[in-house]
């Protein structure tokens, strides 16, 4: 098979995964639907609800597949890994997130973010197919080096564990509003306590943070090779620093103020809101040495 039919081959594959998400979307939202109707006093049957959350957790297994023999296709249709533009950037950090999620699911009960999980990866997958999307095409130049391996999938890799984290975070104070107006109910009550969902994201991110801070530094390496100097100032630059600013406040917060609750989950989506600043608005309309690449 040639690198052009490589290359359609990974699109249909992407577009193969879009559709088996937005099944997988469909199916939690049931769920979802569900639950809160149970909650409302409905006769509804439990075994068919988790029957339900079950395929929808299936189906996300099945696009996540799909989605990486995707980014295997796009790899071979250029021979090189699908790090060179922003719209690989985009479909590897998709895959990179579901798979955060599905990894998480083996040890921590958070099938009911699923939801948030399908609808991420649809939104950021609809974005790079419909705003992003390039010819596979060799890399130019001055991305040939070692380091684009190393430095993105890093990049890339935290992106999706730092997305992770914040949707919990953010279920977190959904919940933390709802017991603030009374008893959960039958749909929010299976859900984790609010401290256990505090202690997985805070683990989540602590996990993910030395990476994230190698990431920086060995971008910066890689600029003194390419360009002859490690930092510059670039707003790419300047935004991946912020963001690794926040996630240290972050982290030293938690330590040594002990914050936690709703405090700690704000300030972790301010962090994670810097992450996605960069990703969205610095690399699509910043300027700047990176802004080339697409990354």
């Amino acid at each position: 098979m040639g690198n052009r039919s490589m290359a359609f081959l990974s699109n249909d594959l992407v577009y193969s995964a879009i559709v088996v998400f937005a099944l997988a979307f469909i199916l939690h939202a049931i769920e979802t639907a569900w639950s809160v109707r149970s909650g409302e006093g409905r006769n509804l049957d439990r075994s068919r609800t988790e029957r339900v959350a079950r395929n929808a957790t299936g189906l996300i297994v099945l696009a996540d597949l799909i989605l990486f023999a995707g980014l295997i296709t796009r790899g071979l249709s250029a021979d090189r890994l699908p790090l060179g533009n922003m719209y690989e950037f985009s479909i590897t950090g998709a895959f990179a997130f579901t798979t955060a999620y599905l990894v998480a699911l083996r040890k921590f009960p958070i099938r009911w973010l699923g939801l948030f999980v399908a609808g991420g990866a649809l939104l950021t997958l609809g974005t790079a197919v419909t705003l992003l999307y390039v010819e596979s095409a060799p890399l130019v130049p001055a991305l040939k080096s070692p380091w684009l391996v190393i430095h993105v999938s890093a990049a890339i890799i935290s992106g999706g564990i730092f997305l992770l984290a914040n949707s919990i975070a953010a279920v977190y104070l959904i919940l933390e509003k709802i017991e603030r107006g009374g008893s959960r109910g039958n749909w929010a009550s299976r859900l984790p306590s609010l401290d256990s969902l505090d202690q997985l994201t805070y683990r989540l991110i602590a996990l993910v943070f030395p990476l994230w801070t190698f990431s920086i530094i060995a971008g910066a390496i890689w600029a003194e090779a390419a360009w002859g100097r490690y930092w510059g100032w670039d707003p790419k630059e300047t935004w991946s620093f912020i963001t690794w600013v926040a996630y240290a406040a972050y982290l030293h917060a938690r330590v040594t103020a002990g914050w936690k609750g709703k405090k700690a989950a704000w300030l972790c989506l301010i962090a994670g809101s810097t992450f996605l600043f960069n990703y969205i608005y610095v690399n699509i309309w910043g300027t700047g040495k990176h802004t080339y690449s697409g990354l």
